[in-house]
């Protein structure tokens, strides 16, 4: 199983009915792609904001496999919703960061 993490350094113009309907439409992704088994968002808690920088909210996906996770990332839909979510990140795609790790 891969574990797709993403960490997010929204805008601060970006409000949390913004972010609702982004994590609506990548929670839509699993009818769209066989083999996503689990979606979570999560607002981020730690209290060593120095070492945060920013990166208060996240999103994951476990993928089956491999497979599952490229289909993902080749995926029109999920390249589009990836577009609206950079345009709302403080310094557009440096306000991301991507972790896939094996389960």
């Amino acid at each position: 199983m891969i574990r797709h993490l993403v960490h997010l350094r929204f805008a601060k113009s970006t409000t949390e009915t913004d972010k609702q309907a982004i994590y609506d439409q990548l929670a839509g992704l699993s009818d769209r792609i066989d083999g996503i088994l689990e979606f979570q968002h999560r607002r981020n808690v730690s209290v060593e904001l120095p070492l945060v920088r920013g990166f208060n909210d996240m999103f994951w996906f476990d993928f089956a496999d491999v497979t599952v996770r490229n289909a993902y990332l080749e995926d029109s839909v999920h390249k589009a919703i990836g577009a609206q979510i950079v345009a709302r990140l403080e310094g557009g795609a440096g306000g991301v960061f991507v972790c896939d790790i094996e389960i």
